[in-house]
């Protein structure tokens, strides 16, 4: 049967309406030239999936590309064909238009969608921890020590009502600082978040490696708050933030059991791999380009982040929680709705932990 042009624009259309305050998915240095599709990998007799990732090259999002590159798809028998979008926001929206069957970004999306009617659930969760870092620009490092410093100040984020947003007004206010009584700056990622800490357009502000990286090379900022590791977002979420994973419909997952074992099995085993080798050595698996800054940078980055990341793909206990709590600190469709939210339908371990990895 055809597709229906008129249904899938309508779909769409609804998609953008319902993720609109929760815009860009957290994070950094995906740059235009990484949006679309990548290129193909082994074909293989079995299923076709379509995945849209919130950046490609973010090290955040590391293990999807990672996964095609070891040839993991091909061997779990499953045709893979990765797509791109800057922001994770628009790889949401694909999944619900229906262009793509599963999304790669922050699983606080499934909170929000739940909370707006619309199951979807973390199939795989790539991390335990946001590996976000608030940067401070280094003229401003001795006057802005934590959120409590905040006040007044001009903050970049990812965009308005992005994690990166959400994370910061939560920083604000555990520090006794009004969102009020700063200013978010929407100042995008990679290198425009680098011109505007270096510009002075923001005196601080929240990004992911390999951005990062390349502003500590630089001598541009100093790090704040460092949530690339369980330990860091303990400390400043309060306990471990579950992030970038793949998600997916939960009527399609209850449709297409064995392709989303498929799946699983592809990204466990490449989870597994991430935890057996070092940063040089999964940095060399990864496209050329990706190293912006040079080979040794990227590397440095990837070691950097490399703490967030699970080793078995299972969500952590206590994690949505901690996203949970965070989200109705501030968020207009889950704050007061707390009680409503049913945390155990925004993710299942049914598949991870079936995963066959050999």
């Amino acid at each position: 049967m055809r597709p229906n042009p008129t249904g899938r624009a309508a779909a769409a259309a609804l998609a953008a309406v319902l993720l609109f305050p929760l815009a860009a998915c957290a994070n950094d240095a995906a740059s235009v030239s990484h949006s679309g599709a990548a290129p193909a990998g082994q074909k293989v007799d079995g299923p076709k999936v379509k995945i849209m990732v919130g950046g490609l090259d973010k090290v955040i999002y590391l293990p999807a590309m990672l996964t095609q590159r070891l040839g993991f798809f091909a061997e779990a028998g499953v045709n893979v064909e990765l797509m791109s979008e800057p922001a994770g926001v628009n790889a949401t929206t694909a999944l619900l238009a229906g262009d793509v069957q599963g999304a790669v970004g922050f699983y606080d999306h499934t909170i929000d969608l739940q909370a707006k009617g619309k199951n979807v659930e973390s199939v795989v969760q790539f991390s335990q921890a946001p590996g976000e870092v608030e940067i401070v620009s280094t003229k401003q490092a001795g006057a802005i020590t934590s959120g409590a410093d905040f006040k007044g100040r001009k903050l970049g984020v990812t965009s308005i009502g992005s994690s990166t947003d959400f994370l910061t007004k939560y920083l604000a206010v555990k520090n006794g600082t009004s969102v009020s009584e700063f200013s978010p700056i929407a100042v995008g990622a990679g290198q425009t978040f680098i011109a505007a800490l270096q510009q002075g357009s923001i005196d601080a502000g929240m990004t992911t490696d390999p951005t990062v990286a390349a502003i500590l090379d630089k001598g541009l900022g100093k790090i704040l708050y460092d949530m690339r590791t369980p330990e860091g977002s303990r400390a400043a979420l309060g306990g471990l933030y579950p992030s970038s994973s793949l998600y997916m419909n939960s009527d399609w997952v209850e449709k297409n059991k064995d392709t989303t074992q498929k799946l699983a099995n592809a990204f466990v085993r490449t989870l597994k791999w991430m935890s057996t080798h070092n940063p040089e050595e999964i940095a060399a698996k990864m496209p050329a380009d990706y190293a912006q800054g040079g080979g040794e940078q990227y590397a440095a980055a990837i070691k950097a982040t490399l703490p967030m990341f699970t080793t078995d793909g299972v969500m952590p206990a206590d994690g949505p929680k901690t996203v949970l709590a965070v989200l109705a600190a501030f968020h207009p469709d889950v704050k007061g709705k707390e009680g409503s939210i049913d945390l155990a339908r925004t993710y299942t371990t049914e598949f991870v932990d079936k995963a066959v990895t050999g």
